[in-house]
């Protein structure tokens, strides 16, 4: 099987635990307003890399004694999209003792996807909203699938971090922040949450592809703002990591 691969870090720190191989598949379902890589949306657009599981795998071995202690984490885009290819190479990451972990939005929720899962030591999942109507709005699709993904990860004592961006006028909200916190804690196996400040880095992308950006009228969440997220988020989890 051939992955579409849109680009490679080998040295990824913010991805999962230790130092990882991060691999960010082409395609994604959602069109997230705030995206920072709309040049990752279309699965069929031409690619850097298209390499099978074994050739991949190949490649990440190079990187063996700097991620020992760390794993391989599959991005994107939306790494679901490519279900089997992420299956098989995980799987092979398992048989050879290498961690694994799945960053991801949960829309994306089918047998194939809990095939996945097995092979899977870790959950990123991002959480865009809890506000169902904001949610469609905001990424063009329904919040159901999220829901029922972070569900079926406690059922099955899946470890997760949940990813959250705030972003000025849609989510910089406390009232919207408290929910989320609130929500998340009857979560066990929520381990960690990263808050996520809004930035305009990838605004150029718009530009070079054409682009309508919704979001050009924003600049970036100021410092106070992400930690007053970050200090909500603390006093609610009290057992969670929030950074």
């Amino acid at each position: 099987m051939i992955g579409k691969i849109h680009s490679i870090e080998t040295f990824g720190t913010v991805d999962g635990p230790g130092i990882r191989f991060v691999v960010f598949l082409q395609g994604c379902p959602l069109r997230c307003l705030f995206c920072h890589n709309p040049d990752t949306w279309n699965v069929n657009a031409p690619v850097k890399y298209e390499m099978s599981e074994d050739e991949l795998f190949k490649e990440m071995k190079r990187y063996k004694s700097f991620i020992k202690s760390g794993g391989v984490t599959f991005s994107g885009g939306e790494p679901l999209m490519q279900a089997d290819f992420v299956e098989n190479f995980f799987r092979i990451c398992k048989e050879n003792s290498f961690h694994t972990a799945l960053d991801t939005s949960g829309y994306i929720f089918s047998e194939k996807v809990v095939n996945v899962l097995n092979y899977t030591d870790l959950v990123l999942l991002d959480i865009k909203t809890l506000d169902a109507n904001l949610h469609e709005k905001y990424t063009s699709k329904p919040l159901d699938n999220t829901l029922k993904f972070l569900d079926y990860l406690e059922k099955n004592s899946k470890p997760v971090w949940i990813r959250h961006v705030v972003v000025p006028t849609y989510t910089d909200d406390d009232e919207k922040l408290s929910l989320l916190a609130y929500f998340l804690k009857k979560y066990s196996v929520v381990q960690k949450v990263e808050l996520l400040p809004f930035h305009t880095l990838g605004f150029f992308k718009y530009e070079n592809l054409g682009i309508k950006n919704p979001l050009k009228h924003l600049e970036g969440l100021s410092d106070d703002r992400i930690k007053n997220a970050r200090n909500i988020f603390k006093t609610i989890l009290e057992k969670v990591e929030v950074c």
